[in-house]
């Protein structure tokens, strides 16, 4: 800027006096001035700016095209399948509800199977309704129960997994529950079975007549017209029976489960109806063969260990045993000699009978005080049997220990072979069929060992009955005396 200039505008700023603007290019103002805009010079179509990305939007179009209309369309579907899909991936929770039919294997009958803890498994398929159109598959329901409980409680198992139903006043029922099961006797109860009435006639007269013509009685009169009315349709219509299932009848709540099983056995079914639900479910009753598997696969498990362990068992009982026999012989060598020694020391000595005299008596005396005393000292009868089994116990103890022998173990087998063989012979009574014990035992020695077992139980309480007896006698005694 000018210096002349300069000094104008200052003196100008320091005095009143109004002075005409300066019209110079360089006291323009922004608002004064004509808007220009910088323009970027075109550099032509080159290989950056030739696809969409490097082009200005204005440049662009701004329609939607079918490719990216199919890229939005495949994304949304992509979300949507990953929202309905579960955490797990569970096969088919990609798809709604609606549109999940029931599967072809779908359980529609029940199922009693038996469990290690001797305890009954009920496998239910309970219906369900569908409010929703979701066709999901029947969830079955599993019950354990006991065979001395009795229906009721069955009952009200089931009853608390069912929905309320309405009744026709509107107010909210517990459906009912009933059981029934085949009755196969001489006389089978059928109570859907009603008798054809004699006497009835498929047309009914009015003021009809009867004439007897070649022995047989006829009807004549003028027809009824509201009998065919009340033909076609009866006032309370007969339920008709199912063929596949013939004589079903119902079972009281108050009876036990096990009894009710074992009757329903001979069926091999029962049905479970419940109140408002399309059809009745049935329940197939296990065989002896599946009531039985757990116990009989335990017995032979018992069985196995039992033969491994009886051999060496039969092999300490049998030296027991020898050494028991040398010790009886080794007593009688000891009397014959001693009956030797008298002999000589009496007849062929100087000492004679004057001095053997007292010491055979006192050498027998001290003989039978000494034995007396060993009786008493270990709590046993005096007999010659005592002490031949005090003597092999002794020894079996020895070899027990020395072979690596659990008695404890062997006697626990011995107890829960016997155990289960005696559970397994009460459901063969009650379903009626003959067990095949050998073929369980699967050995001779396990069948003997069991035997051996069960005589020395049973002789040990015939002992006790025997003593109860005789004290219970005692006791009756010293009453009528008093």
């Amino acid at each position: 800027m000018q210096p002349s200039i300069l000094r104008a505008l200052a003196a100008a700023r320091h005095s009143k006096t109004t002075y005409p603007r300066v019209g110079h290019q360089c006291t323009r103002t922004f608002a004064q001035s004509t808007p220009w805009r910088l323009r970027e010079q075109s550099k032509g179509v080159t290989a950056e700016n030739s696809t969409s990305q490097g082009q200005p939007a204005a440049n662009l179009s701004q329609e939607v095209g079918k490719e990216e209309k199919d890229h939005y369309e495949r994304v949304v579907e992509h979300s949507k399948q990953s929202q309905m899909r579960s955490p797990w991936m569970r096969e088919g929770s990609d798809k709604p509800p609606v549109a999940r039919m029931r599967s072809a294997g779908a359980m529609v009958k029940g199922k009693l199977l038996t469990t290690p803890s001797r305890m009954l498994k009920l496998i239910l398929p309970l219906t369900t309704r569908d409010y929703n159109n979701d066709r999901k598959d029947v969830e079955p329901l599993a019950l354990l129960v006991h065979p001395q409980q009795p229906l009721s409680y069955l009952e009200r198992l089931i009853q608390s997994e069912l929905p309320v139903i309405k009744t026709e006043s509107g107010s909210d029922k517990i459906p009912s529950v009933h059981f029934r099961a085949q009755d196969l006797g001489e006389e089978a109860i059928n109570p859907d079975r009603h008798e054809p009435d004699e006497e009835s006639e498929d047309y009914k007269f009015e003021h009809s007549e009867d004439f007897k013509i070649d022995g047989k009685t006829e009807r004549t009169g003028k027809l009824n017209e509201s009998g065919e009315v009340a033909a076609a349709k009866p006032k309370n219509p007969v339920k008709q029976p199912d063929p596949e299932h013939p004589n079903f009848v119902r079972w009281s709540p108050s009876t036990e489960i096990g009894d009710f099983i074992r009757d329903a056995a001979r069926g091999k079914e029962f049905s479970v109806d419940i109140e408002s639900a399309p059809e009745p479910i049935y329940v197939a009753v296990p065989s002896f063969a599946d009531r039985t598997y757990y116990l009989r696969m335990r017995l032979r498990k018992t069985a196995k260990q039992i033969s491994t362990m009886a051999d060496i068992k039969t092999e300490c009982d049998r030296l027991a045993h020898k050494s028991a026999q040398r010790v009886a012989q080794g007593g009688f060598a000891v009397l014959v000699g001693w009956w030797g020694s008298v002999y000589v020391l009496t007849f062929q000595t100087d000492l004679g009978w004057d001095v053997m005299e007292p010491v055979t008596y006192l050498v027998g005396l001290s003989t039978l005080i000494g034995g007396y005393m060993w009786f008493l000292y270990h709590n046993r009868e005096v007999s010659y049997r005592s002490a031949m089994n005090f003597t092999v116990s002794k020894r079996q103890d020895k070899l027990y220990q020395a072979k690596g022998f659990d008695v404890s173990k062997w006697d626990g087998l011995v107890e829960e072979g016997n155990r289960l063989r005696r559970e397994i012979k009460m459901v063969a009574e009650e379903y009626d069929v003959d067990w095949d014990e050998a073929k369980e035992a699967g050995d001779e020695k396990v069948a003997k060992a069991l035997r051996h077992e069960r005589r020395k139980k049973q002789l040990a309480k015939d002992d006790e009955d025997e003593e109860g007896k005789k004290r219970k006698k005692s006791r009756e005694d010293d009453e009528d005396d008093d």
